[in-house]
């Protein structure tokens, strides 16, 4: 029981960050490979302002939260406006930079062998209100003016400027919302293992971060939450022998599948509510209930 509730944790922590992604890739529609950097940055700031200055841990974990939006905020300025592939690499730059960085500051972080004896803080019901104030509020800010502009640029950014929208403006607000979940994901993720090292956070972090977006449905926050359901504990499920090496393998070929046969993603834009729960299962109903007829006749 208490091996399951640890995969449930970090399935937790990791859907945050997750989350975060979404909202800059998904809703957006600017894919970013650096947010892997962004928790890198979470983790280490809210570890050592709890291990060095002594600092309470839910301080910590914010004020990792904090500086790594205020890091995000600063590379975002001059690097959101470039577009599509322009920016992703250097996103992608940016992730393995901080985490290069981290590893040659070995005075600091560590270096290699990276932080242990961190404080032990988070636990499987910090990280259920904290996923499920970010679902609540990623929610609110699509309903939103400013969530609904991000999902018009993400649709048409031509069109989206031409009728007043300030494209840099709500980006760079989409990359704020994802710089502090990431951040917030990793300090929490930081304060449940109890060590860090630099490999955490390569370049595969941040691939797995975008995948179950892409899985799930770009435009569904329903998508995203299923998708990482599903993937995140994939790593657990393949522990035997050499399996668990070919998870990313796995994921490729998920993620080609879906591309395949259906290109918006399990959900496309769609989002699973009660109502809709409720009109499959009477639409399930009616058509047994047809059948039955049909086989009586």
């Amino acid at each position: 029981m208490t091996y399951v509730v640890g995969i449930a944790t970090q399935v937790g922590v990791y859907l945050i960050a997750i989350l975060g992604v979404s909202v800059i890739c998904g809703f957006t529609g600017m894919f970013s490979m650096g947010h892997a950097g962004f928790m890198a940055i979470g983790a280490y700031v809210s570890s050592l302002l709890s291990m060095r200055l002594g600092l309470p841990v839910p301080v910590s974990i914010l004020c990792g939260a904090a500086l790594a939006t205020l890091f995000g905020v600063l590379v975002s300025l001059p690097t959101l406006k470039l577009r599509d592939d322009y920016f992703l690499i250097v996103t992608l730059g940016v992730g393995e930079g901080v985490r290069l960085i981290i590893q040659n500051l070995t005075d600091l972080t560590g270096g290699a062998r990276g932080l242990t004896s961190i404080p032990r803080f988070t636990n499987i019901w910090i990280v259920l209100v904290c996923l499920l104030l970010t679902i609540a509020f990623i929610k609110a800010f699509l309903k939103s003016k400013f969530g609904r502009n991000c999902i018009a640029i993400r649709e048409e950014e031509l069109a989206a400027k031409s009728v007043g929208i300030s494209i840099f403006r709500y980006k760079l607000i989409a990359m704020t919302i994802s710089c502090v979940l990431c951040g917030l994901s990793g300090g929490l993720l930081a304060h449940y293992m109890g060590y860090l090292t630099p490999n955490l956070f390569r370049m595969v972090k941040s691939e797995e971060l975008i995948i179950p977006v892409i899985l799930g449905g770009r435009g569904s926050l329903t998508g995203t939450i299923i998708a990482g359901l599903l993937l995140l504990p994939l790593p657990e499920l393949l522990r035997f022998g050499s399996a668990q090496e070919w998870r990313m393998v796995v994921y490729a070929f998920l993620v080609i599948i879906v591309i395949t046969f259906r290109p918006s993603g399990l959900m496309g834009t769609k989002e699973l509510t009660l109502r809709g729960i409720q009109d499959a299962w009477r639409k399930a109903a009616d058509w047994l209930h047809s059948r039955r007829k049909g086989e009586k006749v």
